[in-house]
């Protein structure tokens, strides 16, 4: 037998492609195609967590490994074709708001992310999860989604300068004259326009597209593509768990749960559909395997620096260029691996640039609300409170808590009490004891 044929035997023996009706061609080129439309994240990353203190380099690479190892969590262990890389709404959760505006260090706001990551397993190993996803009402679950979107939306805005603080109105347009602002304008434009016309890679060619034109402007410093790796060490099992532990930290811990439980169910949910993963009797073939698959990532990856990480809607590109199976997860994870030596190329990203990549995604988020229930403003406006608030306070948390007690509140007393479920009667509390004593 020759090493090509003993080589396919134990692709086939892992992954099962011909009983997924996909070959080995197929697997690669699904995997190339997921990972270039997720390619972008290894450089919004370290610009959105610029800011906290952590090293960018070591940031770099630890998106890089992180992805990589869910990667092959997902596809070698649940043999989904789903590639998982650090959260983009979660990151700007991390940077901005727990480490940001709430003043934690970020080795505190890891804690958080590890502790959360590991009461996602725990529910992922028992049926806790479900009765939880069941008992959060359709129109929190999608206002959610909408919520993160808006508040990504404002971050790229205000990374690009076109939006800009002002002491009468909070916000004002700013200068659109600047060639930050446009190059973020252009940058959103284009990867909206490639998108539309469906080109390959959208968002990551429009983002290095911005960047040769920032360093033909002289705006971007030229520092070299390929190099040796940076240095993991300044985030490497740097996780302050304790300081996690502080009660003020369970609302932050509560939305780095609530929103990946949701992101993942949602992503896996659309790709098992687009992947033919559900079985005749309706069930989703090693949809357990997959979840908890997703939940220990975010657990590995905050040992070596990353937000959490979970599955990106993104791979539904590459299943629908012909992935079924775990090998275009592991090839996804592969091409993560091999980033790690374009550390320079990452570094020359500038901030305008990956802005247009966060409006646009801002952009997609928002249709969720399109599910809400308008007429019935007992869930309209609890949805409304939910991803207005986000934003406007620039907390992913306080909006979750503020739409959940609203939701309650309008239920209670609108004679509605059975729908509230006994979860949300005991968060409302949680959230109505945290504003009222933290």
């Amino acid at each position: 037998m020759s090493v090509q044929q003993s080589s396919n035997k134990v692709i086939e023996r892992l992954f099962a492609l011909r009983a997924h009706g996909t070959t080995l061609r197929g697997e690669l080129l699904a995997g190339l195609t997921t990972f270039v439309t997720m390619a972008y994240v290894v450089f919004v990353t370290p610009n959105m967590l610029s800011g906290t203190g952590m090293d960018p380099g070591a940031v770099f690479v630890a998106t890089c490994l992180g992805s990589a190892v869910a990667c092959f969590l997902m596809g070698f262990y649940a043999n989904w074709p789903v590639g998982l890389a650090p959260g983009i709404g979660l990151t700007a959760f991390f940077a901005y708001t727990v480490v940001g505006e709430m003043g934690y260090s970020w080795q505190i706001a890891l804690g958080a992310v590890f502790i959360a990551g590991v009461l996602f397993v725990a529910m992922s190993l028992s049926r806790v999860r479900e009765w939880i996803m069941n008992s959060i009402p359709m129109c929190l679950r999608y206002s959610m989604g909408a919520g993160v979107g808006l508040f990504l939306g404002l971050i790229g805005l205000k990374s690009a300068g076109i939006v800009v603080p002002s002491d009468a109105t909070l916000l004002s347009l700013g200068s659109l004259r600047e060639p930050q602002a446009m190059l973020g304008i252009l940058c959103f434009l284009m990867i909206a326009v490639l998108s539309f016309w469906r080109v390959f890679g959208a968002i990551l060619i429009s983002i290095l597209v911005v960047t040769g034109i920032g360093l033909a402007l002289g705006l971007v410093e030229y520092g070299g593509l390929v190099s040796k790796p940076p240095s993991l060490a300044p985030t490497w099992m740097q996780v302050d768990i304790r300081g996690a532990l502080d009660l003020s930290m369970v609302s932050v811990i509560l939305a780095f749960l609530f929103i990946n439980i949701f992101d993942t169910a949602g992503t896996l949910m659309g790709v098992a559909h687009r992947a033919k993963l559900i079985e005749p009797d309706g069930s989703i073939e090693k949809l357990p395997q997959a979840l908890k698959a997703d939940s220990t990532s975010s657990v590995l990856g905050a040992f070596v620096g990353c937000p959490p990480v979970t599955s990106f809607v993104e791979s539904a590109a590459g299943v629908a260029a012909g992935g079924r199976t775990g090998l275009t997860a592991v090839t996804v994870g592969a091409l993560f691996l091999l980033c790690v030596f374009f550390a320079p190329l990452a570094g020359m990203i500038p901030a305008y640039a990956t802005a247009g990549a966060l409006i646009y995604v801002a952009m997609l988020m928002m249709g969720g609300m399109s599910h809400i229930d308008w007429e019935d403003l007992t869930d309209a406006i609890p949805a409304v409170v939910t991803m207005i608030m986000m934003p406007l306070t620039f907390s992913i948390a306080n909006g979750i808590a503020l739409g959940f007690l609203t939701y309650t509140a309008l239920k209670l007393f609108t004679g509605q009490h059975r729908q509230i479920s006994v979860s949300l009667y005991i968060l409302s509390v949680i959230f109505l004891a945290k504003f009222a004593f933290l």
